[in-house]
């Protein structure tokens, strides 16, 4: 058996501690290029907070706005113009505080403006740019989540986004993995419950897709486990009451283990028709993965029943066989999405029928490829259109 396995340098978790933010920094540097995506925790002065607590600590701080949305080409390079201006030396450090989307935007203006050789992110993209790789080290990242989905804190890629063309694609290299990670569950307890709910099943749907991938490993396997197992019981709990510590701490934890696990072992289905309905149908992308996820879990049945079963038995034993265990598993999927408001049917997040055929073309890439068997063009197409 032969398998590599990637993380951060240091990973810090706990409820409060970005009050330690200030000493991480300053041991990777004198200057902080902090970007930050959360209006709410601008609002009610946790960013100030931050940028105050780098002072103290002897480290500058500039501070940089991350748009509402999916990082987009145009951001990306507009943020890489923004840090050439500033002179940059080895002792600069990207600080990424906000939701999967502002951490994938800084994570990729870090790598890209060491990377010149390219005159934007799109030339570095995976299957859609010029072939360029990231040869040089990126600035080092300090990634803080304030959502508990994406993982991407942890993973070694940017998913960036264009609608002209439509496109969602990522920026990938072992050099981007974030030096430092700080986990403070007490960032998400602002989210609203739809955000909660769509962040969430993101993570959810990772640690599954991780664990049935074709490309799964031992140590990521495990990570899954132990990630769905908080998860599962955790996100419905939090979606009713946002302020619960320990359904917070829980969430939290499981999208970190999501991204370790992904980021070593790839996903799957439910994952590639969600870039395709990101970057064709500007559907968020929990939702997106969430709506796919119970039809991914059955379209793979019949080469991950065991796994499936395995997942099942975290919650419940009882179950005669392997077949009978994936069918009860994909029920509780099946559950914990209505349970928090997911809709069923691609219709009901606003896909019409005439874009089905682009969802196919669009869902090839590194995400589908993981899968655990074989989709044609043609089966995807009668899927989406079963789902319709």
């Amino acid at each position: 058996m032969n398998y590599d396995f990637l993380s951060p340098t240091q990973i810090v978790f706990g409820w409060g501690r970005r009050s330690e933010l200030g000493k991480l920094a300053a041991k990777l540097g004198s200057r902080v290029f902090l970007v930050s995506g959360s209006r709410t925790l601008e609002r009610i002065g946790v960013i100030e907070q931050v940028a105050a607590g780098l002072d103290q600590c002897g480290v500058k701080s500039e501070r940089f706005a991350a748009a509402s949305r999916e990082p987009e080409v145009a951001d990306v390079d507009l943020l890489v113009t923004e840090f050439l201006k500033r002179e940059l030396t080895e002792r600069d450090v990207v600080v990424a505080i906000g939701g999967g989307s502002t951490i994938d935007l800084a994570k990729a203006a870090a790598a890209v403006v060491r990377n010149r050789q390219g005159s934007s992110v799109a030339d570095f993209l995976e299957g859609v740019g010029r072939g360029m790789q990231i040869t040089q080290p990126p600035l080092n990242v300090i990634a803080v989540p304030t959502t508990s989905g994406t993982g991407t804190e942890v993973t070694k890629n940017a998913v960036i986004s264009s609608y002209q063309p439509a496109f969602k694609k990522s920026l990938r290299s072992d050099l981007m993995i974030p030096r430092i990670v700080l986990v403070d569950p007490e960032l998400t307890v602002s989210l609203p419950c739809e955000t909660t709910a769509y962040t969430g099943m993101d993570a959810i749907t990772q640690l599954i897709e991780s664990y049935i991938s074709r490309r799964a490993a031992p140590i990521p396997q495990a990570l899954a486990l132990s990630g769905l197992k908080l998860a599962i019981p955790a996100l419905p709990a939090v979606v009713r009451d946002g302020s619960s510590r320990e359904n917070r701490e829980a969430m939290s934890q499981a999208a970190l283990l999501s991204g370790l696990a992904l980021a070593n072992s790839g996903l799957g289905l439910a994952h590639g028709v969600a870039a395709a309905l990101g970057s064709h149908c500007r559907v968020p992308h929990g939702l997106a993965c969430a709506v796919m996820l119970p039809t991914a879990l059955r379209v793979n049945m019949s080469v991950r029943e065991r796994e499936l079963a395995e997942m099942e038995r975290l919650f419940d034993n009882s179950h005669s066989n392997d077949m009978e265990s994936a069918k009860a598993f994909v029920s509780r999927i099946d559950g914990v999405c209505r349970d928090v408001g997911i809709p069923p049917r691609l219709r009901e997040i606003g896909v019409t029928i005439d874009q089905l055929p682009a969802l196919v073309s669009g869902s090839r890439g590194n995400s589908l490829s993981g899968n655990p068997r074989d989709v044609s063009d043609q089966e995807l197409l009668e899927i989406l259109q079963q789902m319709w």
